[in-house]
Formats: structure tokens, sequence, C-alpha cells
């Protein structure tokens, strides 16, 4: 009996970390800065480490979407009508919050706090929404294929909106939009390309990497832990007070669940609610705390680094309700 309790434990371990990958995953990040921020004694190694985490985040980044789209059916890239839908609330959402900040001509703390809004408004569709998308028993091909479109659609309001908000600015149309386009390409199309690649002319890598379980998934874990632990740093040395930062935090969380619910509701006219709710609410928040340290004010970064932790939430309860319902999806 007490040997069959021994062998059983972990097993039960390993299942609860299955069952609840995302938020260890955020609370393993968080836990991990705090020790190397706090402890004197490990100043050497986060000085080492950090930026090896920078360097390996990308390709945490890239091996999520080459995993993804090595299970994707490329007849099936093509748009459908909750993409144009979704796409138009998004740029909707933009408008009304730039028109907002040149209306009452904002400053100061009210400029920051629109700023941390604009960035998780419009940031691309995540590069991970595929994944999740597949775990929640939603099409593939129809998230892959609007977070193509949602890229573009990023990299062509960026640099129409960001020098009307911030004068100062040292930004052109053509200067942003093709380095932007220039990040969506080494994210996006080479590992597209590569799966293509391995699909039809590496076939035993393909077979391989297609009969791990959930590979994307848990390869998307660990880049959230890197993450998480960015996230808090940036918190941690944010310059201002605890009450606006918990400002910030709570217009992260109440624009997530809006834009989560937004994208339910025009789901349901196409029969993709996942889908849709995944496109417009998962944001590709590593990409916009880049945008807002590179263009707006750097304090508007705690926006998209809070939203990243409510979405993630989201996408654990969903997941989580998924398999209540007796769903186990993989990807």
């Amino acid at each position: 009996m007490e040997s069959a309790k021994i062998e059983h434990q972990p097993n039960k371990f390993v299942q609860f970390l299955k069952n609840w990958t995302l938020p260890v995953a955020m609370g393993f990040g968080t836990i991990v800065y705090l020790i190397f921020a706090y402890v004197p004694t490990l100043d050497d190694a986060a000085t080492f480490f950090g930026p090896i985490f920078e360097t390996i985040f990308p390709l945490f980044m890239f091996f999520i979407l080459f995993f993804t789209f090595c299970k994707v059916d490329f007849r099936k890239l093509i748009p459908v009508r909750w993409h144009l839908w979704v796409g138009i609330f998004q740029v909707l959402f933009v408008i009304i919050v730039v028109a907002l900040i040149l209306v009452y001509k904002m400053t100061g703390n009210e400029l920051i706090l629109m700023e941390a809004i604009l960035t998780c408004i419009i940031s691309p569709c995540a590069a991970a929404a595929p994944v999740v998308t597949q775990k929640l028993g939603g099409k593939l091909e129809q998230m892959t294929a609007y977070t193509f479109l949602s890229n573009f659609v990023t990299a062509l309001m960026i640099p129409i909106c960001f020098p009307l908000i911030e004068k100062d600015s040292d930004i052109t149309f053509w200067s942003a939009f093709l380095k932007i386009l220039y990040e969506v390409c080494i994210v996006l199309l080479l590992p597209m390309l590569l799966a293509f690649i391995v699909k039809h002319y590496v076939k035993r890598l393909h077979r391989f990497i297609v009969s791990i379980k959930d590979l994307s998934y848990y390869t998307w874990g660990v880049s959230l832990t890197i993450v998480t632990g960015t996230t808090v740093k940036n918190i941690c040395h944010a310059n201002t007070t605890l009450g606006f930062l918990l400002v910030i935090a709570a217009s992260g969380l109440i624009l997530c669940i809006i834009q989560y619910a937004v994208g339910r509701f025009i789901g349901h006219f196409f029969n993709s609610v996942t889908e849709a709710s995944q496109g417009l609410g998962q944001k590709n928040t590593a990409f916009a705390i880049w945008i807002a340290y590179t263009y707006l004010n750097p304090l508007s970064s705690v926006g998209p680094g809070c939203y990243i932790l409510w979405q993630n939430i989201i996408n654990s309860i969903e997941i989580w309700h998924c398999r209540r319902q007796g769903n186990n999806f993989t990807t």
C-alpha cells in the first residue's frame, strides 16, 4: 500500500502541471525573478542570465509557431467572414482611443494610461493564439490565417497612430512600417515556411513532431515563464506610484474582458466563438511591450505587461472548463 501511494504521487503532480500549465508558468516566472532580484548573492547570476533569456525568448516563439504550423493544413489558410468583423472592431477600438487622446489633449498620467490601453488594442493577435484555440477544440487553420492578417493590420495602424499621440517620437511611416513588417516576417513567415518544407519534404521529422502530444502548448508554457518574469521586472522598476500601477492593471483587466466578450459576440454569428474570442482577446503582448518602449512612454509598457497575466488567466479558465466538459484536445 505504501509503495503504491509513493508511485501515485508523482503522477498526480504531473497531472496537476498538465492541467494548470499557464498559471504554474506565470507563478514560477514571478518567483524566479523575485528571488534573483532580492537575493544579493545572486546578482552576478542575474546579470549573466538576463541577456540569455532575452535572446532565447524569440526562439521559443519561433518553435511554438513551427510546432503549430506542422499540424496546419496549408490549403485551408483562407480568410473567413469573422476575420473581417474582428478586424473592424480592432480598428474601431484603436480609432476611439486615439480620438479621445487628441480631442481631450491628454498629457501626463492620463496619456500614459491611454497609451497602455492603446498598445493592448493595437497589438496583433498572439502567435500562441492558434495553440490555445486548438487546445479548446477550435479551428487551427482559421486562427492561423487571422494571426497573419492581424499582424499586417497592426503594421499599418502603428505608423499612422503613434506619431499623432507622441509628437516628439522619431518615427516615419515607411521606417516604422518596414521595421514592424520585418519583425512579422521573422516571427511568422519563417517558421511557417520551415514547417511547410518539413511537412512535405522531411516527412520522418514531421511525423515525429506531430506525434508528441501538446508539444507547442508546453513550449509556450516555458516562454510564458520568461515573459512573466520580464513583466514583473518592469512593474517593480516602474517610476511611478503604486496607485497608478493598480489603475493601469485594472484598466488592462477591464479591456481584456471586453475584447474577449466582443470576440465571443462576433463569433456567435459565424459558429466560431472560440476562434473570434481568441482572435480579438489574446494579444501578442511581448510585441506590445516592445512598441511601447520604442515609440511611446516606456511606463505604458506596464499595460501590456499586466494584460498578459489577465489573458492567460482567462485562457486557463477556458481550458479548465473545456477539460471539465470532458474535452481533451491536443496541440
